[in-house]
């Protein structure tokens, strides 16, 4: 059997990261059924996710792709309504502190009848894991892509390496369809997981080239607007994260160094 049902509620939380809002997944059939990323603690949100759930013979566990608040807001009010499972990579501090199972990578998940496959895939955060439904060739990507907007690494819990390398795993999966955290399945998943491994490398390329023509060495404040140009000022704030997470891949690799203890104000500039 390789037909998997998957119902989209999207969360009432647009913005500039979430786009129209974080995507919350309802998959299973009349067997039961389990919820990828319950969203924000909104009323509305979780009665509509356990209305669906129970039309499908029950939610028998609640899948956290990873624990960033708009994907995790609801969860443990969710958990508490349906009496389920919440199942996450990690449950320390700054992870799922809640969970009842902890996830591993290849741990098989029931979703009624099917199964998905849990993928260890760090870099948008340490603690991520997408889900593999092999039959379909659907894969649920949490934020490790995008159906719209951009993908932010945010050092300490980000790493760019990590990311890179999630996203060489996913490549090479027979893909057909990706359903991101937020906005519209992605339907060219391989020419998508290229593209976005070609903009990393672009960005880091701008990066090393604005170490060598500035004068150095330079704060995040200062190559920010220099390797960003083509994003908007408003938001700068977050693209220093994934600049921070440029710079630190490239210091690992020896191409980079910075002075100072706290690499968030550093200056950093080329190893010669």
């Amino acid at each position: 059997m390789s037909e998997i049902t998957i119902t989209r509620v999207i969360a009432p939380n647009p913005g500039p990261l979430t786009g129209p809002g974080t995507n919350s997944f309802i998959i299973g059939d009349s067997a039961g059924c389990v919820v990828v990323d319950p969203g924000i603690a909104d009323a509305g949100h979780l009665d509509a996710i356990t209305t669906l759930g129970e039309a499908w013979g029950g939610i028998t566990g609640i899948v956290i792709t990873h624990a960033h608040p708009d994907h995790i807001g609801g969860a443990a009010e969710l958990a508490a309504h349906v009496h389920s499972p919440v199942l996450a990579l990690s449950n320390v501090a700054n992870g799922v502190p809640f969970a009842d199972i902890l996830l591993s990578d290849g741990m098989q998940i029931a979703a009624g009848q099917q199964h998905l496959t849990v993928l260890a895939t760090p870099g948008h955060r340490f603690d991520h894991v997408c889900l593999w439904h092999a039959p379909s060739g659907i894969l649920f990507a949490g934020d490790l892509m995008a159906g719209v907007g951009t993908v932010v690494i945010a050092p300490p819990e980000g790493d760019m390496r990590d990311y890179l390398a999630s996203l060489e795993r996913i490549a090479a999966l027979p893909l057909q369809r990706i359903w991101p955290g937020h906005g519209d399945a992605i339907d060219d998943p391989h020419e998508r997981i290229a593209g976005y491994i070609a903009h990393r490398l672009e960005r880091e390329s701008k990066v090393v080239a604005a170490l060598r023509g500035g004068a150095q060495p330079q704060t995040l404040a200062q190559l920010v607007p220099v390797v960003y140009t083509d994003t908007d000022a408003n938001l700068h704030a977050w693209a220093a994260m994934s600049l921070l997470a440029h710079l630190l891949k490239l210091e690992a690799e020896g191409r980079v160094t910075h002075t100072g203890d706290d690499p968030h104000a550093a200056y950093w500039q080329i190893v010669m």
